[in-house]
């Protein structure tokens, strides 16, 4: 009686070792989108929400949350550029593709100055044909990155800006 129940222990122990190696798969993508591409920026809260507006302007908003630090687009039709890509490598053409973005905005402090952190995720799904139906894909960062840059711009310019007015009103100070 004991040796069965120490066999069936062990062939227990070695199914579920075996059954765990092989859903990692599922949870591979997991551990691939907790690096969502982020930068912190050496703005204000309100600065950076206003520069995440100027570049997100260009998309269909869904939701628009300051309080949150949220904005999320609708889907995006993007089955054109991907079988673009697509066509210089060795993947298939798909039959459709769409993408979502989610920016967040978040407020922070380095020291005692105010400071802002933006992260932005993509949901790719692809559609290769109708039997397989939509599957999630990994993305290549390049949008998000480019988000991040142009709002690093956004604020470069807004305080070159701010400078040039300082510099200015200090200038009529002294002349007055």
């Amino acid at each position: 009686m004991q040796d069965i129940i120490k066999t069936f222990i062990k062939i227990s122990l070695l199914s579920s070792i075996l059954i765990g190696c092989a859903s990692y798969d599922q949870f591979e993508f997991v551990s691939e989108d907790a690096e969502v591409p982020t930068k912190s920026y050496r703005s204000t809260y309100n600065q950076t929400w206003q520069a995440v507006l100027e570049i997100m302007q260009q998309y269909d908003l869904k939701t628009n949350n300051q309080e949150a630090g949220v904005v999320k687009t609708r889907w995006i039709d993007n089955t054109n550029q991907l079988n673009f890509n697509e066509a210089f490598g060795s993947q298939d053409m798909v039959k459709a593709a769409r993408f979502k973005l989610i920016v967040n905005v978040i407020k922070g402090f380095r020291g005692s100055r105010e400071v802002s952190k933006v992260s932005v995720f993509k949901r790719q799904m692809v559609e290769k044909d109708f039997l397989q139906g939509w599957k999630i894909v990994r993305t290549d960062s390049i949008l998000e990155n480019t988000i991040l840059y142009r709002i690093d711009r956004i604020l470069k310019r807004e305080r070159m800006i701010k400078e040039i007015e300082d510099q200015k009103a200090k200038e009529e100070l002294n002349a007055f």
